[in-house]
C-alpha cells in the first residue's frame, strides 16, 4: 500500500493504519518541499514525523518530536544569541546530525533516510519523495519567504499572495518511489495539507503519468469551511480554491486529472458536487484517537476492494 503524506494529518492516519495491514506492507512517500537546514543540520519535518511514528516515539502531544525529549541546546543557542527557526529536541537534533552527516558524506537523502529507519528497527518503507533539494516558499505582502518561517517564525499570521515550490520542476521522484509505484496499484493521498504536503509530492514531473493507471483513493483534511488542523485554508484561498472539500477534489483534479478515484469525506461535512468521475465516501475522519485511526484505515482500505485497476484517460 502506497500512502502519500505530509507532517500531521496522513501520520494520524498510519498510526491506524499499522493494526490494519502488515507494516512491511505499507511504503509512505514523504513531501520534502517543507525540509530546511538549521544550525548546519538538514531538518526533514514530515520525514521525521513518520519516523517517529514508526519508531513508537513520537510526541502525540504535538504531533511532532520525540517524546519526552529536552531542549537543552535549542535554549543554550537561544541565550548564546542564536535563536532556531525551530525548537529543536536534543533526540530530535540526533536524528538531523546523522542524516545530515551521512549526506555529506555522499548518500542521497533516500539512503539517509532508510538508514535512520533501519536504525530504529522500522519495518515500513519510508521515502522521500525525491532525492532533489525543493523548497515551499509563501509570498506575503512583505516578501516571499520559507514555508518554515511563516509557520514557525510567524505563526501562519501573514497574508499569503502566493505559494511557490521552488525548483518542483527540475525535481525528480527518485528511483525508490518509481519502483515503490510501480510495484503496487493502490494509493492512498493522506489527509495532510493538499498545497503544501501533498501538493508538492504531486507537481513532480510525471507523477501524474505514473497514478494513471493506479487506483488512487484520497482523504479530505478539510470539514465544512475549515482545516482540521495547520495553514491549509489560507494557503489554498490564495491559490484560488474554496476552503472545502469540494476545493481539495477541485485541487486534485487539476493536478491530477480524472483522479482520485474515491475521495473520502467526513461524515457530518457539507454535500459536494463532483463529474461523477469519483465515487464519493463518508467516514468518520476526526481521528483523535488510535481506535479512531485505525476505524478510518479500515474505511480507506475497504474502499479499494471493488475499484478495478484501470489507465485513466
Amino acid at each position: 500500500m502506497i500512502i502519500l503524506s505530509g507532517g500531521t494529518g496522513t501520520p494520524k492516519l498510519l498510526a491506524g493504519m499499522r493494526k490494519v495491514i502488515p507494516e512491511e506492507e505499507i511504503t509512505v512517500i514523504v513531501n520534502t518541499a517543507e525540509d530546511t537546514w538549521v544550525s548546519g543540520n538538514l531538518v526533514c519535518p514530515d520525514i521525521d514525523t513518520v519516523l517517529y511514528l514508526f519508531a513508537d516515539t513520537i510526541d502525540t502531544a504535538k504531533w511532532w518530536g520525540i517524546r519526552d525529549d529536552t531542549f537543552t541546546t535549542n535554549d543554550s543557542l537561544k541565550r548564546a544569541g542564536h535563536p532556531e527557526i525551530m525548537r529543536i529536541g536534543d533526540k530530535d537534533r540526533a536524528t538531523h546530525i546523522l542524516r545530515s552527516d551521512l549526506i555529506r558524506k555522499g548518500r542521497t537523502l533516500t539512503e539517509a533516510i532508510r538508514e535512520l529507519a533501519r536504525s530504529s528497527g522500522i519495518r515500513a518503507s519510508i521515502l522521500p519523495m525525491t532525492d532533489h533539494p525543493v523548497a515551499t516558499h509563501i509570498t506575503t505582502p512583505e516578501c516571499e519567504m520559507h514555508f518554515q518561517e511563516y509557520w514557525i517564525t510567524h505563526g501562519g499570521s501573514p497574508d499569503v499572495l502566493g505559494v511557490n515550490i521552488h525548483d518542483i520542476d527540475a525535481a525528480a521522484p527518485s528511483d525508490a518511489v518509481l519502483s515503490a509505484i510501480d510495484g503496487d496499484d493502490s494509493v492512498i493521498i493522506g489527509p495532510s495539507n493538499p498545497i503544501t504536503s501533498i501538493g508538492p509530492i504531486l507537481r513532480m514531473p510525471g507523477m501524474r503519468e505514473i497514478l494513471r493507471e493506479k487506483r488512487v483513493v484520497a482523504i479530505s483534511p478539510i470539514i465544512g469551511d475549515a482545516p482540521v488542523s495547520g495553514p491549509a485554508g489560507r494557503l489554498m484561498h490564495a491559490c484560488g480554491y474554496e476552503v472545502s472539500s469540494a476545493g481539495v477534489l477541485e485541487c486534485y483534479r487539476d493536478l491530477l486529472g480524472d483522479l482520485p478515484d474515491v475521495f473520502i469525506i467526513d461524515r457530518d461535512d457539507i454535500e459536494i458536487g463532483t463529474d461523477g468521475g469519483v465515487e464519493i465516501v463518508r467516514a468518520d475522519t476526526m481521528m483523535t484517537s488510535v481506535d479512531k485511526s485505525e476505524a478510518l484505515s479500515r474505511r480507506v482500505v475497504d474502499s479499494f476492494r471493488n475499484l478495478p485497476v484501470q489507465i485513466h484517460a
